[in-house]
C-alpha cells in the first residue's frame, strides 16, 4: 500500500512556473513507477509525465513536452514536477499516482493516487 501527499499547487500567471512535490509512504519507493496527471473542468483525466522507479526512463505527453520536468528523490520518496511556460490551457487539478509497472505510454493506468492539487494559470 502507497500513500502520496501532494503539494505546491497554486495561482500563477501566464508564462510563469511552479514546482508540485509527491510525498510518498513506504520503504520501496524505488520500486514504484511515478507520474503526474491531470484533470481540467468537464475533461477526462489523461497522463502528463511518469517516470520509472530508478528515474532512468520517463515520459511526457506532448502538450508538456520541453515545459514539463519530471524528477524523484529516492532517498525521500519524494518526486517532483517543476511546471514551468505555463499556459491557460495548464490549468487543473494534478494528481501523483504510483504503480509497480512503467508504461511509456498514456495507457498507464496506476494503482494508487493522490487526492490532487489544484493548479490555476491565468492569463
Amino acid at each position: 500500500q502507497v500513500q502520496l501527499v501532494e503539494s505546491g499547487g497554486g495561482f500563477v500567471q501566464a508564462g510563469g512556473s511552479l514546482r508540485l512535490s509527491c510525498a510518498a509512504s513506504g520503504r520501496t519507493f524505488s520500486s514504484y513507477a511515478m507520474g503526474w496527471f491531470r484533470q481540467a473542468p468537464g475533461k477526462e483525466r489523461d497522463l502528463v509525465v511518469e517516470i520509472s522507479g530508478r528515474g532512468f526512463n520517463t515520459y511526457y505527453a506532448d502538450s508538456v513536452k520541453g515545459r514539463f520536468t519530471i524528477s524523484r528523490d529516492n532517498a525521500k520518496n519524494t518526486v517532483y514536477l517543476q511546471m514551468n511556460s505555463l499556459k491557460p490551457e495548464d490549468t487543473a487539478v494534478y494528481y501523483c499516482a504510483a504503480d509497480t509497472t512503467f508504461m511509456h505510454s498514456d495507457t498507464w493506468s496506476p494503482s494508487y493516487w493522490g487526492q490532487g492539487t489544484q493548479v490555476t494559470v491565468s492569463s
